[in-house]
């Protein structure tokens, strides 16, 4: 074999060594561009990001229940934080990696105005938020519709997700004409991708600072390191403030 044919083989036979899996349990309205960041992490450390989405209040009872995740994206903050108090974390690894915002959305481009008026006039039948026990994101749209009076009269026309992505898809099939979801979930390019809505004001409900925790499987995990500091770094940063988050 030659000489740099064989240092090329020993190079990737390293890389290939040294590649890890890490399975990250992420929270469901961050789908979009944990996809795409995951990809990219991968291409630029050979790492791989196993990836399963779904509610953050789940996740924790999966968690404690022994589940595999070794990294956590939560959708609150609260979650990892007990969750290390708990010794399920590892502490002084967790940090905010995106700030959410909250989007009333309907898929209908004529039914939402610019205020959000369309919630004191009811003109709908079902209005979709995701389980407030358990998707911070149902959680702050609760708190929204609590300060603007109108929790009473519209709870009976809820249709509950379990999570975000469910509670998106409700909307998109005119199981509800209209919902609370996740910005990031209608964006594109810094504009709505489809259909109408109205961005809800952020003094309306506490800020959805979404963290990121080191789980306790983790802890000795070359991949699970590796994609902590990757989302702090800019590429990562960049996808995330596309889908129209905010970053500390």
């Amino acid at each position: 074999m030659k000489k740099g044919l064989f240092f090329a083989f020993t190079v990737a036979f390293v890389a290939t060594a040294k590649a890890d899996e890490v399975q990250v349990a992420v929270a469901a309205n961050f789908t979009a561009p944990m996809q795409q960041i995951a990809v990219q992490f991968e291409k630029d450390t050979g790492h791989k990001a196993i990836l399963s989405f779904g509610a953050t209040g789940k996740f924790y009872a999966q968690i404690v229940n022994g589940a595999p995740f070794e990294v956590l994206l939560a959708a609150d903050d609260e979650t990892p934080a007990k969750l290390e108090a708990d010794g399920q974390g590892i502490s002084g690894s967790r940090f905010t990696y995106a700030i959410g915002k909250l989007v009333l959305w309907s898929a209908d481009p004529a039914l939402i105005d610019a205020r959000g008026e369309v919630l004191k006039t009811g003109n709908f039948r079902h209005l979709a938020i995701a389980n407030p026990k358990t998707a911070p994101y149902g959680a702050a749209a609760v708190e929204a519709l609590g300060k603007l009076g109108l929790l009473a009269n519209l709870q009976s026309r809820f249709v509950q997700g379990e999570n975000i992505s469910q509670t998106q898809q409700f909307i998109a099939t005119g199981n509800a004409e209209l919902g609370f979801i996740a910005l990031s979930q209608v964006i594109k390019d810094g504009k709505i991708a489809s259909g109408s809505a109205w961005s809800v004001p952020a003094n309306l409900y506490q800020p959805i600072r979404q963290d990121a925790l080191l789980l306790a499987k983790g802890k000795d995990k070359p991949a699970a390191g590796a994609l902590l500091t990757y989302l702090k770094g800019d590429k990562a940063r960049a996808v995330i403030k596309s889908f129209g988050y905010e970053l500390r």
